[in-house]
């Protein structure tokens, strides 16, 4: 039986691989190379390129600290705008090269692959379910006007934050970022 931190160090390789150049750019031998495994032991792990994407989609999904939009120790609107920040900070200090993986992978590979479109949609789902309850909970609170839709609004605010990355890659610049900030915590959440 292979050893397990061999599996953890192949998809954290393919995780680096596919959030720095891309699915397609990322060769099963370039993931095994970076993991400093024999290309032969990929297939011990992992069935295919597109088996071993998304399992490295699920990882990236719990590195973006979803389980904090939900504390109930902090303000709702606190938390969100946290959250945001933080990947705001991971884009920034990534130099604006990286972007999101499950947008990334959306733009990329999920018209060609219905698995990983299917683990893209999960990804999306299980964020705007978190957002949503997020905003739920700040209207319980009267911190949010009580006429918008937690569910549809959760879903707009992804598409704009992930339409938020593509510009500040474009840009290389923090300018849609600050727009992003003041429009939907300013306006679109504001009391």
């Amino acid at each position: 039986m292979a050893r397990p931190s061999m599996r953890k160090e192949i998809v954290d390789a393919a995780l680096a691989q596919f959030h720095e150049r891309g699915y397609n750019a990322a060769g099963v031998k370039d993931i095994t190379d970076r993991a400093g495994v024999p290309k032969g032991s990929f297939y011990n792990h992992f069935a295919s390129k597109e088996a071993l994407a998304i399992v490295a989609l699920q990882m990236y999904g719990e590195g973006r600290r979803l389980e904090e939009v939900t504390d109930p120790g902090t303000d709702p609107l606190t938390r969100l705008r946290s959250h945001f920040e933080f990947l705001r900070d991971e884009v920034v200090e990534q130099g604006f090269t990286h972007g999101c993986l499950i947008g990334n992978f959306t733009a990329e590979i999920a018209d060609h692959s219905d698995a990983i479109r299917d683990a893209v949609q999960e990804a999306f789902a299980t964020w705007a379910a978190t957002i949503a309850a997020t905003i739920a909970e700040a209207q319980g609170a009267g911190a949010v006007r009580a006429g918008l839709d937690p569910e549809q609004t959760a879903r707009y605010i992804l598409s704009t934050w992930e339409g938020t990355i593509v510009m500040a890659r474009a840009e290389r610049s923090r300018d849609a970022f600050d727009t992003f900030f003041e429009l939907t915590f300013g306006t679109l959440l504001a009391r």
